[in-house]
């Protein structure tokens, strides 16, 4: 009697978990975590301010209580942190249990309270989806920027050499050039630049269009694509397993549907030899 009652108990927690108005319930009170960082830093009074703090101990509690369910509702509770996802919520939710009195471990407690707006990406699973995607991107990107340091560097030294005595504030030495460099091709003024070494150097406007052809045309499309190139490939294992589930389900299925039939065919030959 115990054990079903038990079992009662933990296929509600499940489907309480699972459901889709709960899960759009923590979606709203992430909504309004994120809302009470914000507020906090404005000048409230006193009144607003003591509501916001009781609201953010709702909402720690409610954070508690919610991973909780998501623990007791997973099947394999060693599965559950494996999951980075959970392993990241888990970390956040135990962290806003810090005290926001003066304690020395106030400043994380805060951060972990901004940190709390980022549960939107484990909660929602599209979001988790481009995540994952960027993550698996990230081997391939920093090749494409080991690349563009070693252009930056190279066009850098070019400039130090050319130009130091245009404007040793920006092309001092290497160090400065190369974040002179990340000026123009963030496109910040970069014609004033181009303008003033142009005056002792006429051609020089060609250091500048090869930079930034480089840098904001080849490079920065190189980037998208890696990412774009990854998310295809998600995607199309994501629809494989979709389809390999669909596949076993659908044996699974028939298979049942042969027992039964098997069953069946039994129960009438016993019957005929009755007769």
């Amino acid at each position: 009697m115990e054990m079903s009652r038990s079992g009662n108990a933990f296929a509600l927690v499940k489907r309480v978990e699972k459901s889709v108005w709960f899960q759009g319930f923590i979606i709203s009170i992430i909504i309004i975590a994120a809302l009470t960082v914000g507020a906090k830093t404005y000048s409230l009074p006193s009144g607003v301010e003591l509501a916001i703090n009781y609201l953010d101990t709702f909402i720690t509690v409610f954070f508690l209580v919610e991973i909780s369910l998501r623990f007791l509702a997973c099947d394999d509770k060693w599965r559950f942190f494996k999951d980075p996802w959970n392993i990241f919520d888990t970390v956040i939710v135990i962290g806003s249990l810090v005290p926001m009195s003066d304690t020395d471990m106030v400043l994380v407690a805060r951060l972990l309270r901004v940190f709390r707006v980022l549960r939107l990406v484990s909660i929602i699973p599209d979001l988790r989806f481009l995540i994952n995607a960027l993550i698996k991107a990230i081997p391939k990107m920093g090749y494409i920027a080991l690349l563009m340091f070693i252009i930056f560097y190279i066009f850098a030294a070019v400039g130090s050499i050319f130009f130091e005595h245009i404007n040793d504030k920006l092309w001092g030495d290497i160090a400065i050039s190369m974040l002179t460099l990340f000026r123009v091709a963030t496109f910040e003024d970069w014609t004033d630049v181009m303008y003033e070494t142009m005056d002792v150097y006429p051609l020089s406007w060609i250091f500048y269009v090869v930079f930034i052809f480089l840098t904001a045309f080849v490079f920065l499309n190189m980037m998208v694509g890696v990412v774009l190139d990854v998310m295809t490939r998600e995607t199309a294992e994501k629809e494989h397993d979709a389809q390999e589930n669909n596949h076993q389900a659908l044996v699974t299925q028939i298979s049942e549907l042969q027992q039964q039939v098997a069953r069946l065919a039994d129960k009438i030959e016993a019957q005929d030899k009755q007769k």
